[in-house]
């Protein structure tokens, strides 16, 4: 149980912070973004399973060989079994996880609030558009675009976009903003905004919330450059800089003219064989520290 204990530490140490780092830097993502996102996924996933069971299974070390069967010796005398280091492993994987909960807890409160505020504003101010179910139109002349995901999803257009772009640009950017709802990109986000909220000093967490962020883009922006030209995407794109509220998902970010580029001249898709090994990846990231805690 030690011994798998330090394992699933040091696991979630090099998720969370190496690996991490050498994700963010690499080029692959931006050929199979899907496949990144499912990566990222399986990283956050398997580095939290780890750091929490590697304190959880040293804290139990003494109750049985593995976790199972410590988890069914677990009765009144259990306390007096476990020496002082295992109490304490237990006490920061319970610290650790209450972190983690709490912080996501609370950002999908306030992200939740400020959501519901800002799409009651936009049912009043926001006149509705028959060409677009569930678009309102804002009478404003900066263009500006981008949706407010959730159960009441929004569409939000400002007057300057139609007058600026032609039907075919206010197509891409539609489609651009129905990916993200229609795909639920506000849903990926999330728990990497709670990762890098809950150890801001561990730099891995921060560049898996930028990395994400810049994943979701570029699989906006190729569902939206496969219905129409890619060209009338960027056009748009370019007309439409700008910054949309904190509750929004929207299409602009700080690498605008990467993603402008990788429109223009998208890049190679991977082979079938690397696209496979990524899935592939991903299922064993999980599966690693899974059979770690359950089978060992």
């Amino acid at each position: 149980m030690e011994l798998t204990a330090l394992g699933l530490l040091l696991l979630g140490v090099v998720l969370a912070e190496p690996a991490s780092r050498a994700l963010a830097r690499a080029h692959w993502p931006a050929r199979d973004p899907v496949g990144a996102l499912l990566v990222w996924q399986a990283v956050g996933l398997a580095g939290g399973l780890s750091l929490l069971g590697a304190g959880v299974v040293y804290g139990l070390a003494p109750l049985g060989p593995t976790l199972p069967s410590a988890l069914r010796a677990i009765d009144a005398s259990a306390p007096e079994r476990l020496g002082v280091t295992h109490v304490v492993a237990l006490v920061l994987a319970l610290l650790l996880a209450l972190r983690l909960v709490g912080v996501l807890v609370a950002i999908t409160v306030r992200t939740q609030r400020a959501r519901r505020r800002h799409r009651d504003l936009l049912d009043v101010l926001g006149t509705p558009w028959p060409a677009a179910p569930g678009a309102r139109v804002l009478d404003h002349p900066v263009p500006v675009a981008y949706c407010l995901p959730g159960l009441r999803s929004r569409l939000v257009l400002s007057v300057g976009v139609l007058d600026r772009l032609d039907p075919a640009g206010v197509r891409a950017v539609l489609a651009h903003e129905r990916a993200h709802l229609r795909e639920r990109h506000d849903l990926v986000v999330l728990p990497f905004v709670a990762w890098g909220a809950t150890a801001p000093f561990v730099q891995g967490m921060v560049c898996a919330q930028v990395a994400v962020a810049a994943l979701i883009e570029m699989r906006a922006d190729d569902v939206a450059a496969s219905g129409s030209r890619s060209a009338e995407l960027v056009g748009a794109l370019r007309t439409m800089g700008g910054a949309a509220p904190a509750a929004a998902l929207s299409s602009f970010t700080t690498a605008l003219d990467r993603r402008l580029a990788r429109i223009t001249e998208p890049p190679a898709p991977l082979p079938l064989a690397l696209w496979a090994l990524v899935r592939l990846s991903a299922l064993a990231l999980v599966a690693v520290p899974t059979a770690l805690l359950f089978l060992s």
